[in-house]
């Protein structure tokens, strides 16, 4: 049980018009985190956050997630470098979906070295009814190597 407590989801008026951040966790604990930047508005990367990562995020006005796949708390950076520095949280109209502007220091956001998690787009010519079509491109450049920044422990 996390000991990071936010206000109680009231009605559903006060949710979707109030001032109150009610943040609504799903039955796993984890609310989406959809990240951007905060001067182009590029989508950078999406995650998720327990309450621990969403009290820390606003405490530190640093982005912090919950991994899934290491079941653990991560401060964006902590090891790249390539830190996401909060400018602005919103939170959608029900409160379910948390989106971070953030100054994304370093100028890559994905753990492949690209400034995006977002890097590949569907090539054009792309049919659904044929698996043999659906290739994707690559969109952007790498920022660094994953080989030489992070070191296996």
């Amino acid at each position: 049980m996390s000991t990071y407590v936010f206000p109680a989801r009231t009605t559903t008026a006060e949710v979707e018009l109030g001032a109150t951040l009610q943040p609504k966790f799903g039955p796993d604990g984890l609310i989406p985190c959809i990240t951007t930047d905060h001067l182009t508005n590029e989508v950078l990367m999406f995650a998720f956050m327990n309450a621990e990562a969403l009290a820390h995020t606003i405490r530190t006005k640093k982005a912090t997630y919950w991994s899934r796949s290491r079941q653990k708390l991560w401060i964006k950076g902590e090891e790249s470098g390539n830190a996401q520095l909060v400018k602005s949280l919103l939170i959608d109209c029900d409160q379910d979906v948390v989106l971070l502007k953030v100054e994304n220091v370093g100028g890559a956001a994905c753990h492949n070295g690209y400034p995006s998690c977002f890097y590949r787009r569907l090539a054009d010519g792309a049919d659904a009814g044929d698996a043999g079509s659906l290739r994707l491109e690559f969109a952007a450049r790498r920022v660094f190597d994953p080989a030489t920044v992070y070191k296996k422990k």
